[in-house]
């Protein structure tokens, strides 16, 4: 196997990682994968870093550390710890990078589970049998001889080290495992010339060669003749192979019967060997790769006779192959498994690989580590120009088809029999233009160790004249989607004239998402082809994906011929098998009754059942069932009786037809018995969906292929798959089954519909702390919902209660805004600009002349996060918050910090020292940034992103230019704007003109398409707000006027809303779609004889005056029923029903109040709240923030008067700002609606 080095420490320890296939070998993927998921998990996932941090620090601990070299968490071991005097200083060992590091105690971490499942990366290695030597010198005898060493000198290691620094290739052959080494014979290519090291070392006097005591000879010699281990010099111990690629000292303690486990006399192995030896090649040189790796944890107690099982398991038929090679495949479940229509060689190291030497170079350059298990099985058809049907969990990745695609247009003999025109050779579909840009960029990165294809990446919008400028001369290879190739081709009808290979990318997508234009495009292709002039000619079509399609036996029939189909991904393979799936719904105590009903049938043929359970309890129990049912059963579990070669056997031996065979078992015994021929499985215990690929990969010889057999019987042969579905279901388990059921286009019954629907409900809420997903905000609907990670409900708490611009409430309509931050073509920050007298525009003058003066700069000297800060860019101050700080080391002065602009919605990274002082003055005003969507505009071709030309576009349009838009909807700091046009003043004409508008401009590019439904899914969406509900479900509130004292008032539930930690959330803030133009989108559910009705959330009139122990709160309603107050120290909340319209007012209260003090009372057409103040004096105001719905009542003032007990000098400033402050707001308010 070849190998990458990693670290030396001298020719008895050194560090490698193995590439191709072999055991244990886990593609380096699937490392990238893990340090991706890692990287998110300890960088984001817990805001407190204390739940992920050890509890105590030991040496030989295993856990996770960050890496300030590799920049990333990584997987490690404590070798030692050193007491510093304010903290532990720990040295680690990284598992995966064979490299020590310091790291200080604290920023240790927790190693969870889920990250510890796959092999270390790192292999500790050592040369086989060659020991080390030195020079002996005897002063008395004047002699000098050289001798066995206890340790490698440092002349030996130099030279070792020399002598791999100057490989170009590295391979190693694996001759034994002791303990975590793996004794290895090193081969290295050094200028053309291949030298086994171990045999260099010997020859240079760096070390001996360490006879067998079976076995004379030089090391070459013992190479030559030996074929495989000799079985009696194997350690008897045989440990879980999961440890086997790890240190010791990362190992956990291994339970005794894995160290037991395989201790099987020589003379069985001896016995196994000769019966198997001719059918291992010469590569297994392990008793360790005669054991199947199949994926299971690593305490799974490993069988006594699996490696008999292996050895003697019979062949599996032609389109499902398990070779030794693909048996010793890592721990993935892709990598255990294939299916295939016909027989493939696999490629499974570059060098083999059938590609051309130029290709093969680069791609060692870029240290490609070799082709996956799917890569290896899919690249020899591709490059042979055969049609290809790849399906995989790495379905998605492109590198399955661009090296052998590209070897094969290297033959240009091959397009010589084709006109001479111009046309491309190869076309690649892809689902979308992000995935489009993504595979040019590869073969524009490959193309340059091949010859010259021009590769072209053409995406085009709806603008005909677009599609008519398209130059192709001279391109042999296109890059597009669907919807742009018919475009082009309807002004370019030759351009399937010379096409030869047809690249199908992410099959299920393009089907899903554009199956009459994919069909129409092979319609165009296949015509293309029927001439004579391609009778010489290649035609090839390359299917890649995930999943299978129902669409895909359609392509196959009608447009390929005899295609090579790779299926590596089991649950994919059953639906292409015709597995049939069943959903048995019953009771927990009823699975047995049920299991005899499915067991109680008759059939000519021969019946291999397997029922699965979890548990050695249930399968005693079934089996006693089964045997009192006069049931011919079979039973194993890991402490059963009968050993695995007695199950076997009854198992495989002939049966008569019409017998029924059943074997009751653990999923942890299925990997042992590897049994491939059974006709039906029942899911006793409901499955995870890794198990339940691997319960079904137990049928695999019955799968059928539906495609070449199409016999008339077919329903007889089926696999048969049976979950029993009970009310005590794993509830992750049964959402991840329904959609492979679905998929599978199997019957659901409802019983897993209505579980699934719960579990979904149950997921969403889960998202409560997520941000609203922004392709709900953006589009009205979001296509990945069951995997988007975002929340997709309105939350009242979240998406409302927010510090938001006074303007977005106060000024309905139409508003003056000014875009300074570009998300997307429609999706901007920015804020409402006030014409006559903007707040914000005098705040910035006095911020920026403050600044002007040197000694106001002031550094920030403890950065607190969430905190106000001012930041210099350029000549601009600006306000900022503090988002997040990064981790910052005691040694280092300054550290980045993760900031937003709080007036303009984009975020930054600056350093600290950058952030300076900012006073409170300057704090009092609100942020000014407001996020705007412009509605009812969306990409083209079922796209969920904008193309980056279309944001481009429209970001050099607006970004810092007035426009007027009119306010549709509004939702926390979110505003929906429709129309967004851009006005400009003709001073000569003295008259305004409509430059442009933003949504037309978007059409005008051809990338962007009506969105009709746009602002009706956001008022559906709001119409089921959560939070709603919950007010609508409190007691209500009867009080009469009699009965108002405060001892007659019963205390109702607390229904004040959480308020966000960071941000104050106001009365003024309850406005969904409170505008008058919009007649309010918020609305909640309430089940009446079945009937929904909707209800309209509107704030109430609200009128107050005051004496000095109280204030009165008058809520003008008519007709006011299921009237709710709820009463707190600094909060009133009050709702109330009228005809059917819902009132409701949060009211943040200016000062405290005496909760259990305070009334509410219903009189004439109006409720009176009473709030009992808990300090006596006048208040200035009611609530902290202004709104618009509260008024001060004036027919009250003289009676205040009367009854305030100051001289009649002082009554006119008893309570002159609340006055003041009403009228002002009164009088905005009228300013708006004028200019409105």
């Amino acid at each position: 196997m070849e190998v990458l080095l990693l670290e030396i420490e001298d020719p008895g320890c050194f560090w490698v990682t193995m590439k191709g296939c072999g055991p244990y070998i886990v593609d380096e993927i699937e490392y990238k994968n893990l340090n991706a998921e890692m990287n998110q998990f300890y960088d984001k996932s817990y805001k407190d870093v204390d739940e992920v941090k050890p509890l105590t620090v030991e040496e030989g601990q295993i856990c996770v550390v960050f890496s300030e070299e590799l920049k990333c968490w990584c997987r490690a071991v404590i070798k030692s710890i050193m007491y510093c005097t304010d903290h532990y200083q720990t040295e680690c060992f990284l598992v995966d990078y064979a490299k020590y590091i310091f790291v200080k105690s604290k920023d240790i971490r927790v190693a969870l589970e889920a990250f510890m499942q796959i092999p270390y990366r790192a292999k500790k290695c050592r040369l086989f049998r060659t020991k080390p030597v030195t020079l002996r010198i005897d002063f008395c005898e004047d002699t000098a001889k050289i001798v066995p060493a206890r340790r490698w000198d440092s002349a030996a290691t130099r030279y070792f080290q020399n002598l791999l620094k100057a490989t170009t290739q590295m391979k190693a052959k694996l001759c034994a495992v002791e303990g975590n080494t793996f004794d290895v014979f090193l081969y290295v290519t050094i200028k053309d010339e291949k030298v086994c090291v171990n045999d260099d070392l010997v020859s240079k006097n760096f070390a001996r060669f360490e006879e067998a005591k079976d076995n004379t000879g030089s090391c070459a010699d013992y190479q030559e003749n030996q074929t495989s281990l000799n079985v009696e010099s194997l350690p008897m111990k045989i440990v879980n192979p999961a440890h086997a690629f790890r240190p010791v000292l990362f190992q956990e303690k291994i339970p005794t019967n894995l160290e037991t486990g395989l201790a099987v006399s020589s003379s069985f192995l001896e016995e196994t060997y000769k019966r198997s030896s001719t059918d291992l090649n010469e590569s297994t040189v392990s008793i360790v790769k005669a054991i199947p790796v199949l994926p299971f944890k690593e305490d799974t107690p490993v069988c006594p006779d699996r490696l008999q099982q292996f050895l003697n398991s019979d062949p599996l038929k032609t389109h499902i192959i398990e070779d030794d090679q693909q048996s010793f495949q890592n721990l993935s479940e892709e990598r255990n498994f294939v299916c295939l229509s016909n027989k493939i060689e696999p490629s499974s190291i570059l060098e083999t690989a059938p590609l051309f030497d130029g290709l093969k170079k680069e791609l060692t350059r870029k240290k490609f580590l070799g082709p996956n298990f799917t890569e290896s099985y899919c690249w020899p058809p591709v490059a042979r120009g055969c049609d290809v049907v790849a399906i995989s969990y790495q379905g998605n990745d492109p590198f399955l088809y661009i090296p052998p695609v590209l070897t094969f247009l290297q033959s240009g003999s091959c397009y010589e029999a084709l006109p001479n025109r111009n046309g491309p050779l190869a076309l690649i579909l892809c689902p979308g233009w992000k995935k489009a840009h993504l595979v040019f960029e590869l073969l524009k990165t490959y193309e340059r160790c091949c010859r010259q294809l021009h590769p072209m990446l053409i995406i085009l919008g709806q603008n005909k004249e677009e599609a008519r400028s398209v130059k192709i001369r001279g391109c042999e290879v296109i890059v597009t989607t669907p919807y742009s190739l018919l475009r082009l081709f309807e002004h370019h009808s030759l351009l399937f004239c010379r096409l030869c290979h047809l690249v199908l990318d992410e099959i299920e997508v393009l089907f899903s998402d554009a199956i009459e234009q994919v069909f129409t495009i092979l319609d165009c292709y296949k015509k293309a082809i029927i001439s004579e002039e391609w009778e010489y000619s290649p035609h090839q079509i390359i299917a890649v994906g995930t999943h299978w399609n129902k669409h895909i036996p359609r392509l196959i029939k009608e447009f390929m011929n005899d295609p090579y189909i790779v299926i590596t991904a089991m649950e994919e393979a059953s639906i292409y098998g015709n597995v049939q799936q069943v959903v048995q719904p019953c009771m927990n105590s009823e699975r047995t009754a049920v299991l005899l009903k499915i067991l109680d049938f008759t059939h000519n043929n021969l019946q291999k059942v397997l029922v699965f359970t979890n548990s050695v309890n249930e399968v005693e129990m079934i089996h006693k069932v089964l045997k009192s049912n006069a049931i011919f059963s079979l039973k194993i579990h890991e402490k059963s009786e009968f050993n695995f070669k007695y199950i076997i056997e009854q198992w495989t031996k002939k049966h008569s037809s019409g017998t029924h065979v059943v074997l009751v078992l653990t999923d942890d015994c299925m990997q042992s018995l590897r049994i491939t021929d059974a006709t039906c499985v029942i899911h006793f215990s409901f499955p995870s969906p890794r198990i339940f690929g691997q319960r079904l990969h137990s049928m695999s010889d019955n799968f059928c292929n539906v495609i070449k057999d199409s016999s008339v019987d077919q329903q007889y042969k089926k696999a048969r798959s049976v979950i029993l579905l009970t009310e005590n279901n794993n509830a992750c388990h049964a959402l991840g089954i329904l959609h492979y059921l679905q998929h599978a286009e199997a019957e659901i019954p409802p019983e897993l519909h209505d579980f699934t629907a719960k579990m979904l409900e149950a997921e969403e809420d889960k998202k409560f702390s997520r941000p609203l997903c922004a392709y709900l905000k953006t589009f009205g609907t979001c296509k990945s919902r069951t995997v988007c990670p975002d929340r997709h409900q309105i939350s009242l708490q979240i998406d409302v209660c927010q510090n938001i611009p006074d303007k977005i409430i106060q000024t309905p309509g139409c508003v003056t805004i000014l875009p300074l931050h570009i998300v997307n073509a429609t999706n901007y920050f920015g804020r409402i600009v006030d014409k006559q007298k903007d707040q914000y525009t005098i705040l910035a003058e006095e911020i920026n002349e403050y600044f002007k003066k040197p000694s106001n700069k002031i550094s920030v000297k403890n950065v607190e996060k969430l905190a106000f800060y001012g930041l210099c860019e350029k000549t601009l101050f600006h306000r900022v918050q503090v988002l997040e700080i990064s981790p910052k080391e005691e040694e280092n002065l300054f550290f980045n910090v993760k900031i937003k602009y709080i007036d303009e919605g984009r975020t930054s990274q600056v350093q600290s020292y950058q952030l300076l002082h900012l006073p409170a003055k300057f704090q009092c005003l609100p942020p000014q940034a407001v996020e705007f969507v412009v509605c009812r505009v969306k990409p083209i071709d079922n796209e969920i992103e904008w193309n980056p030309k279309v944001t481009h576009y429209i970001h050099h349009k607006i970004k810092g230019k007035l426009h007027e838009a009119k306010i549709v909807h509004t939702l926390g700091n979110t505003a929906w704007v429709d129309p967004m046009v851009r006005v400009t003043r003709l001073s000569d004409l003295k008259m305004l003109v409509n430059e442009y508008n933003v949504r037309t401009e978007i059409l005008s590019t051809g990338l962007g398409t009506d969105n009709p439904e746009h602002v009706t899914q956001l008022q559906k969406l709001c119409g089921h707000m959560k939070v709603l509900d919950d007010v609508k479900n409190l007691e209500p509130l009867s009080i009469k006027e009699d009965t108002a004292g405060p001892k007659n008032v019963s205390n109702p539930q607390n229904m004040s809303i959480q308020e966000n930690s960071t941000e104050n959330c106001n009365s003024s803030k309850i406005t969904l779609g409170g505008h008058q133009h919009d007649g309010g989108v918020a609305q909640t559910k309430e089940t009446e004889d079945s009937t929904l009705h909707q209800h309209k959330c509107f704030y109430p009139e609200i009128k107050w005056f005051q004496n000095e122990e109280t204030v009165t709160v008058k809520v003008k309603i008519a007709s006011v029923a299921d009237c709710k107050c709820e009463f707190s120290k600094e909060k009133v909340v009050f709702s109330a029903c009228s005809g059917d319209k819902l009132y409701l007012a949060d009211m943040e209260l200016h000062q405290y109040i005496l909760p259990e003090k305070s009334t509410c009372v219903i009189k004439d057409k109006e409720a009176i709240i009473v709030l009992v103040k808990e300090k006596k004096g006048a208040w200035c105001k009611l609530l902290k923030n202004k709104n618009p719905h509260v008024s001060f009542d004036f027919e009250h003032w003289e009676d205040f008067e009367d009854k305030s007990p100051f001289p009649v000098g002082t009554k006119k400033l008893y309570c002159p700002a609340a006055v003041t402050e009403e009228l002002v707001d009164s009088s905005e308010d009228s300013e708006t609606e004028s200019d409105e």
